[in-house]
């Protein structure tokens, strides 16, 4: 199952950058047996000003046809890792071919889009900046991975 992060605003070279490259190939590599990935990033920008309207459109174009739909948005559900583990190989085992991860710009995701996902997930009540939020699903992508194939990664 390919996995996609539909993402609001470029991220620039940095320690960031460098974080989610070095997650995303760590995911790709322990993913692979799995049947988990390759995790691509498409980030997405709005560059008239339309607000969260306009985001949706873009990150809703983004988002592969068909795909299982995650929006990270601090009004969704806190998980557990070894929950989120299973929720993603639940979707795999269940025959999903995509799986989208949207997140969000300054003004989180829009209402319409939120509704309309399969899942809205939160890092906890507090908010995180969108950058951050990044590096931190590509970490638990990575620790999903990691957890399904039973590595000692992930000490709980």
């Amino acid at each position: 199952m390919r996995i996609q992060l539909c993402v609001v605003g470029r991220l620039k070279v940095g320690p960031e950058r460098s974080l989610i490259d070095d997650y995303l190939k760590r995911f790709d590599r322990i993913g692979r047996g799995l049947s988990l990935g390759p995790a691509t990033v498409s980030e997405v920008e709005d560059r008239k000003g339309g607000g969260m309207g306009a985001e949706a459109v873009l990150l809703k174009r983004a988002v592969p046809s068909g795909a299982r739909l995650c929006v990270m948005d601090e009004r969704g559900k806190a998980m557990s890792s070894p929950a989120f583990s299973e929720m993603i190989c639940g979707w795999r085992d269940q025959g999903a071919q995509d799986a989208a991860f949207v997140i969000g710009g300054a003004d989180g995701v829009d209402p319409e889009l939120r509704e309309s996902a399969d899942n809205v997930l939160s890092f906890g009540k507090m908010v995180w900046p969108h950058m951050l939020a990044r590096v931190m699903l590509a970490e638990q992508l990575y620790r999903a991975a990691a957890i399904a194939a039973g590595t000692p990664y992930h000490r709980a």
